[in-house]
């Protein structure tokens, strides 16, 4: 394998996956993927898995899940000694994933695109212009990144937890599943870096995370063309319906690991 035809990998970030990043972005990752994990984290927090092993409710083990970060990471400091629940939102990494949902080309994206890359390995893309070519999308970038991570405490190790509880809770509800077919809509496909392979049939090398749904008319509210893929489970960071109903809601929204993917087109 040449690591330069993988797609958009970092090449000054020392990553802490269990796969370099050139195989993560790679079509061969799409075609035959394998289980990921952000070494360490689970072995150093295995009491957290331990306890969600004993409820089958997925809103239990949801709401347990956040429960522990709190304590973990000491979020409920912050409602006693500051200004309540608001405090303890900026400190937690329910923050990001709402921020996201409002503008993800803001601090909290510029923070969760930071994340991903110190973790697999895959740079951004995209941040409100094309990286690295845009100067304006770069500096935005940055500045997003820096002021958004000096706000919140530990925010990139709940991050990391987060992810290794959403590979958790796909090996309890659907263990026997690698791929799932989800869509992305977008209307400005001239954005993207599309690649006709050999043989028919088009690729995308996608932001180091995009959001999906998994809803095909969803897709087409947020754009006049729809791609449906077939999205590793491996790559899959967050989901609606991963946290107790009480904690987030969202409207069938999978968080997903960039690089290059095969897409089918799809037309009305």
């Amino acid at each position: 394998m040449d690591p330069q035809s993988r797609g958009p990998v970092s090449q000054h970030v020392s990553t802490r996956c269990n796969q370099p990043p050139w195989v993560l972005a790679s079509l061969d990752f799409q075609a035959d993927p394998a289980p990921l994990e952000i070494v360490g984290v689970r072995s150093s927090e295995e009491r957290l898995f331990r306890l969600l092993d004993h409820f089958q409710n997925e809103d239990a083990r949801g709401l347990t899940f956040h429960e522990y970060l709190s304590a973990r990471f000491q979020l409920e400091e912050w409602d006693r000694k500051k200004a309540g629940a608001r405090e303890v939102l900026r400190h937690s990494y329910l923050r990001y994933l709402l921020g996201w949902g409002n503008d993800s080309n803001g601090q909290s994206g510029a923070v969760l695109k930071s994340w991903v890359e110190s973790r697999f390995g895959l740079r951004p893309t995209y941040h409100g212009g094309k990286l690295p070519y845009d100067p304006t999308a770069v500096e935005k970038y940055h500045h997003d990144r820096i002021k958004g991570q000096a706000e919140t405490t530990s925010v990139e190790a709940q991050l990391d937890l987060l992810y290794t509880f959403c590979q958790y809770e796909f090996g309890r509800r659907k263990p026997d599943d690698r791929w799932l077919v989800l869509y992305r809509g977008t209307h400005d496909p001239d954005e993207y870096a599309v690649v006709h392979e050999p043989g028919g049939g088009d690729s995308v090398e996608l932001n180091n995370l995009s959001s999906f749904t998994s809803d095909p008319e969803i897709a087409w509210e947020f754009g006049s063309l729809v791609w449906k893929v077939r999205i590793p489970v491996a790559k899959v960071t967050f989901f609606s319906g991963l946290l107790s109903r009480h904690l987030l809601e969202g409207e069938k929204e999978y968080l997903v690991m960039g690089g290059r993917y095969r897409v089918e087109k799809l037309r009305w």
